[in-house]
């Protein structure tokens, strides 16, 4: 049966990297309640404030990462999406961004108007936050509802535990390893600390003490800072790599709330000030580089640390579209479960 269409989720990015374009794009990633979870007029004025100097900001690091082909981000998706007509077997592969273009909104109509019935819905992010997975979701419901759709969702759940992705990542990261260097960082997407304590279902856990390694299933299923540490320690494991040759950061800390820790900058100082002379840093909340990988890791990130007294920041790539990544995330769609 070919009846059953795939639609892979992105972030996005804008549509240029012209400062209107970056302003419209910030506009709608920012104003998103799940991004910025504030009441509607502050967040309103919180955006308005960013909105004035952060577009020019933003654009100008984008045009220093920008491909000849367009945003990394969109580029890469579309590749993955190549390679995954080749594994999913049930029937067309679409890919949409959650914030620009091609929106969820365009690609669910298009999908409806050819009679497609059963969409697997697939996240692109390997940890759960409402900034990510859940806003994808209710986007589609939104649409759902106010296209009034007659469509069955699968959702592929956050895989950052399941086999098929360790698997992709261990053999994507295994051939820089094998090269020398004297330590290895995690660097995760940041959160506002209230977004975690807010998702916490028993208000006992959250950032009380350290307990992302030892949290229960009711609170892990939620915590996105205990499913990143989880999974850097079980791929730390899975490569042999020894305590103290390997830790975790949270980057890309936007505005003057607290954010979990440690963060990504100063770490970067840190390990430059511990003698640490060659540098890898992977990004595993990130399934395809970006500029959260290319311009703030990659350029800012390796200038921050040779100023601390490193001497080389290597960025390792996402998994992109790997060949092995496609098939593995393709077993992670199959058993997808019907949500929506």
């Amino acid at each position: 049966m070919t009846d059953h269409a795939l639609l892979l989720v992105n972030l996005g990015s804008p549509a240029s990297t012209q400062v209107a374009d970056v302003r419209s794009y910030l506009n709608q990633f920012l104003m998103d309640p799940y991004v910025i979870d504030l009441p509607w007029p502050v967040r309103r004025l919180l955006v308005s404030l960013i909105l004035i100097k952060r577009p020019e900001q933003s654009a100008h690091a984008y045009a220093s990462i920008w491909w000849d082909e367009g945003s990394p981000l969109v580029v890469l998706s579309k590749r993955l999406q190549q390679a995954m007509k080749k594994e999913w077997s049930h029937g067309p592969v679409e890919l949409a961004m959650r914030y620009g273009e091609p929106s969820i909104e365009t690609v669910l109509t298009r999908l409806s108007e050819q009679g497609f019935k059963k969409v697997t819905l697939a996240p692109l992010y390997p940890q759960f936050a409402d900034s990510t997975v859940t806003t994808v979701i209710e986007e589609a419901k939104r649409v759902v509802r106010a296209k009034s759709l007659k469509m069955q969702f699968s959702v592929l759940q956050p895989f950052y535990d399941q086999p098929e992705y360790l698997s992709a990542l261990v053999e994507s990261v295994r051939p820089h390893l094998e090269q020398p260097y004297d330590h290895l960082l995690l660097s995760f997407h940041g959160l506002p600390e209230r977004h975690l304590h807010k998702l916490d279902p028993t208000g006992k856990h959250c950032l009380k003490d350290d307990c992302c390694m030892t949290a229960p299933a009711e609170v892990l299923a939620t915590c996105y800072r205990a499913q990143c540490i989880q999974s850097a320690a079980t791929f730390a494991k899975r490569m042999g790599i020894p305590d103290g040759k390997w830790s975790v950061s949270f980057q890309s800390r936007l505005g003057r709330a607290k954010w979990i820790e440690p963060y990504t900058e100063a770490r970067l100082d840190e390990l430059a000030a511990q003698g640490v002379k060659r540098l890898l840093v992977m990004c595993p909340a990130f399934v395809a580089d970006c500029i959260e990988t290319l311009e703030e890791i990659g350029d800012r990130g390796a200038e921050q640390f040779k100023e601390a007294g490193g001497e080389e920041l290597v960025l390792v790539p996402c998994l992109n579209d790997d060949p092995n990544w496609a098939k593995e995330l393709n077993r992670l769609c199959e058993r997808a479960p019907l949500m929506l």
